[in-house]
């Protein structure tokens, strides 16, 4: 395999892709997986594609994308730029008092809180919501759910609806985080500024009906304003001062703000660093890459040249090793009890057909059951410790 963290060059076919058009003031902001939900109270979006216009990647005539993003102006979105501004001052400080002050019992509770959010986020909102790729019974998608609001980055329904655009029109207008537009943009910048309206176009298209039909997401997505407050900041600045008399700055600083900040940076790192730093064996020509830092940040979700070529894969990678992809450990110790099952993985005949062919870059699904995934995908997947319905 290549070195993972070589610097790698922007994929021929996307420099070719960018067309000149006139300037545009993006839209209104909706995080995929920031801490703002700008959608609250908006209707549901449609899933009718005749009324609306929506196109999807396969579409001829889709002339509005662009692939290079450049020369931009943007609304800048002052009230996030403030609390992102304060949350990294905030971090600093809590990183200084994680090593002057706290307690050995404070840096503890906050690492335990770091992987549940984190697996909040690539075991929930990722792998089984956003793709689909393995199910879960009701009380692992509980455990789930509680560790989701606990990482604060928006309301599973919502992030893995954005989700699902990224990988459909991903680097073009419609992406969120086009990483086609600067490092910066991809990581943060995009939760600065009000989105682009392909975005919410295209977002209006997407099927959200598997989403809706789960009663524990849609009470979290319905009840969020309330609960996040809770699980992501009273409760982790509260436990510390109660059971080991942590002063209120350690709690608040260290467990609350540090940990908070460290898990985004992480996510973020998925949109931004695994774009741009490391090798594409399974497709050349789309910008997502191997990263094996992000991987172990990230508990398993760096391996994204995989991840996007088979979004469907429960364990987003071809790796076996455990220490590199700690999310597939975790799935994989629920399926041994039952509570997770249908995992969904890639035959190596089919890693071997894409791994030889490169890829031309359209080969673009949101997750199992996509309209778009290829049939031979479908029939050729091993599905691991299968269950009827």
């Amino acid at each position: 395999m290549e070195n993972a963290n070589r610097r790698v060059n922007m994929p021929p076919n996307i420099k070719a892709q960018a067309k000149t058009v006139a300037e545009l003031t993006v839209d209104s902001l909706v995080p995929a997986n920031a801490a703002v939900d700008a959608d609250a109270g908006e209707e549901e979006p449609s899933t009718d594609t005749t009324t609306n216009g929506v196109l999807f990647e396969a579409d001829e005539g889709n002339q509005c994308f662009q692939k290079c993003a450049d020369g931009r102006k943007v609304t800048l979105v002052w009230r996030n730029i403030l609390a992102f501004g304060y949350l990294h001052l905030a971090a600093l400080y809590g990183l200084y008092l994680l090593i002057t002050s706290a307690k050995w019992a404070t840096i503890g509770f906050a690492f335990v809180l770091y992987v549940c959010s984190g697996l909040g986020i690539t075991a929930g909102a990722h792998r089984l919501w956003a793709h689909r790729s393995y199910k879960a019974k009701w009380p692992l998608r509980l455990m789930l759910v509680i560790f989701n609001t606990i990482a604060f980055q928006d309301a599973a329904y919502h992030w893995a609806r954005d989700h699902r655009v990224h990988h459909k029109f991903s680097e073009t207008d419609a992406d969120p985080h086009n990483a086609t537009r600067g490092f910066f943009f991809s990581h943060i910048g995009w939760l600065l500024c009000k989105k682009h309206p392909e975005v919410k176009a295209k977002g209006q298209g997407i099927d959200l009906s598997d989403l809706r039909a789960d009663p524990i997401l849609m009470f979290q997505k319905r009840y969020y304003l309330y609960l996040m407050p809770f699980a992501c900041f009273l409760l982790p600045t509260m436990i510390p001062i109660y059971f080991w008399d942590e002063s209120i700055m350690n709690a608040w600083f260290v467990a609350t703000m540090f940990r908070w900040c460290f898990i985004l940076n992480v996510t973020w790192l998925v949109n931004s660093a695994a774009h741009k730093f490391g090798g594409r064996p399974y497709d050349q020509f789309i910008s997502p890459t191997q990263n094996i830092s992000v991987a172990v940040l990230a508990f398993g979700e760096g391996w994204h040249n995989y991840h996007h070529v088979f979004p469907w894969d429960y364990k987003t990678a071809e790796l076996g090793f455990y220490s590199l992809n700690f999310t597939t450990f975790f799935i994989d110790c629920f399926s041994k009890i039952g509570w997770a099952y249908d995992l969904k993985t890639v035959s190596p005949a089919i890693i071997e057909k894409r791994v030889k062919r490169t890829g031309d870059g359209t080969h673009t699904t949101w997750g199992w059951g996509d309209k778009d995934q290829p049939n031979e995908e479908i029939e050729e997947a091993i599905i691991i410790r299968k269950k009827a319905d």
